[in-house]
């Protein structure tokens, strides 16, 4: 007869037995993310600036994206883009709340905005990492990166595409497409064609483009009225 210990941790399943003790540890996986000890101390100082437009959220996704850019990207440097993350849109807590999705809606009404959110958010970023004791000349990259992250067209470096593509990167996550559905009143559809038109054909590395063909891949697929009837059934 089994212990009163191992009957109350047994779990069923439609398999009939349980095999959850042949779930790896954590760390054995490949391409699971946490935020190292030194992003967490960072991401600490950022969130009190990411309280508006869904940027916390959105930040946290963007930086599980980046660290899988880095991984696929060679001479991105992690030091670099993933307290660049972290920091790229703490600017638009100094823009009015009520302004902000006309700076970023679809022709976009005031675009002055974005510059003026690129601008805070390096000034931000230079006294976060520096009072947090990061590397001058690292320091000085970030903030290069960050002031210009969304109205330059082109990317700096390798470490400035992996930024700049896993930014746009999120608006094809589940958490991007509700997202953009949210603000903009749009269905699930026509949120997924508007972000990828915008997304697509605006990024830098290799990965990046194969993150977003997949990602696409999988919510046009969703949409179907295939899948549709299997979610009904």
């Amino acid at each position: 007869m089994s212990s009163p210990q191992h009957r109350a941790t047994t779990r069923t399943s439609r398999l009939g037995r349980d095999v959850s003790h042949l779930v790896p540890p954590a760390g054995e996986v490949p391409g699971l993310v946490t935020l190292t000890e030194r992003d967490r101390a960072l991401w600490e100082w950022a969130a009190g600036y990411l309280h508006v437009r869904d940027n916390d959220a959105h930040t946290l996704y963007s930086y599980g994206l980046a660290t899988a850019l880095v991984a696929r990207t060679p001479s991105a440097r992690p030091e670099i883009v993933l307290p660049a993350i972290l920091l790229h849109d703490t600017g638009w807590s100094t823009v009015p709340e009520e302004d902000i999705l006309e700076a970023i809606a679809p022709q976009a009404r005031r675009p002055e905005l974005v510059r003026a959110h690129e601008i805070a958010g390096a000034r931000i970023a230079r006294e976060v990492l520096s009072e947090l004791g990061h590397d001058e000349a690292d320091v000085e990259e970030i903030v290069e990166i960050i002031d210009g992250h969304d109205s330059r067209a082109e990317a700096l470096s390798v470490n400035d595409a992996c930024v700049k593509d896993a930014d746009k990167l999120w608006r094809i996550t589940p958490h991007g497409l509700a997202t953009v559905q949210r603000w903009f009143g749009l269905d699930a559809d026509e949120a997924l064609r508007i972000v990828s038109a915008r997304t697509h054909e605006h990024l830098h590395t290799e990965a990046g483009r194969a993150m977003a063909g997949a990602m696409g891949a999988l919510a046009s697929i969703e949409l179907t009225a295939e899948c549709a009837v299997l979610r009904a059934e």
